[in-house]
C-alpha cells in the first residue's frame, strides 16, 4: 500500500517535437511546363507531412559514475554509463523505433589518475572477462535481438588494449546475432 507514496524517475532526456517538411517533388520548370498538367494534392498531409518526433534516453542505474572512475563490465555484466537512446517517429499513422545502445567497453579494465586522457589498463585476464562478457550481450540480445556492436575507441594508441580485448571477447563469443565494426574516429577528426 505504499505504491501511492513512490515516484518512479529516470535520469536521463525527453524531447518531443512536431516537425512539418515542406517539400515539392518537381522543380519549377517542371510546373511552368505547358505539357505538365496541374496536380491537385490529394490529402494536405502529401504536400506538408507532418511527423511527431520523440528522442528519449534513459541510464542505467547500474556502474554510473564519472568519467575515467567508472569504466568496463562488472561481475553481472553491467557496464559504466549505459545509456539507453530511444528515436520515435509518428507519421500517417505509423510509428517507426530506432533504438541505440552506448557503454564502456565490457571487459575488465579501467583508468587511474585525472591528468587529461590517463592510460587504460586490463583489470582481469582474458578468462576472467568471458562469463561477465557473455552475460552483458545475452542481457542486450534478450531485449534487443540483434546488435551491431560498432567499436569507437583509439585502434593504434593508448586505447589499443582495450580494443583488442573487445575484439578477442566477441570472437570468444561467436555469436551470429553480433556484428562488430571497428570505427576509429581518431583517423576520420
Amino acid at each position: 500500500e505504499v505504491d501511492f507514496w513512490i515516484i518512479p524517475i529516470i535520469q536521463g532526456f525527453v524531447q518531443i517535437e512536431e516537425l512539418v517538411v515542406n517539400y515539392n517533388e518537381s522543380s519549377d520548370d517542371d510546373k511552368s511546363s505547358p505539357e505538365t498538367p496541374p496536380q491537385e494534392p490529394s490529402c494536405v498531409d502529401d504536400v506538408h507531412p507532418t511527423f511527431l518526433v520523440a528522442l528519449l534516453s534513459r541510464r542505467s542505474r547500474h556502474r554510473a559514475g564519472m568519467r575515467y572512475k567508472r569504466r568496463g563490465v562488472d561481475k553481472n555484466g553491467n557496464v559504466a554509463n549505459y545509456v539507453e537512446t530511444e528515436q520515435l517517429i509518428h507519421v500517417h499513422n505509423h510509428t517507426l523505433s530506432y533504438i541505440q545502445t552506448r557503454g564502456s567497453v565490457p571487459v575488465f579494465w579501467s583508468q587511474v589518475g585525472y591528468r587529461y586522457n590517463p592510460r587504460p589498463r586490463l583489470d582481469k585476464s582474458e578468462n576472467e572477462t568471458v562469463a561477465c562478457f557473455r552475460a552483458h550481450f545475452e542481457e542486450q540480445l534478450k531485449n534487443y535481438k540483434k546488435q551491431v556492436i560498432i567499436n569507437l575507441v583509439d585502434q593504434t594508441g593508448r586505447e589499443k588494449i582495450i580494443g583488442d580485448a573487445y575484439l578477442k571477447q566477441v570472437l570468444l563469443y561467436n555469436n551470429a546475432n553480433l556484428t562488430y565494426v571497428s570505427f576509429d574516429f581518431h583517423e576520420h577528426w
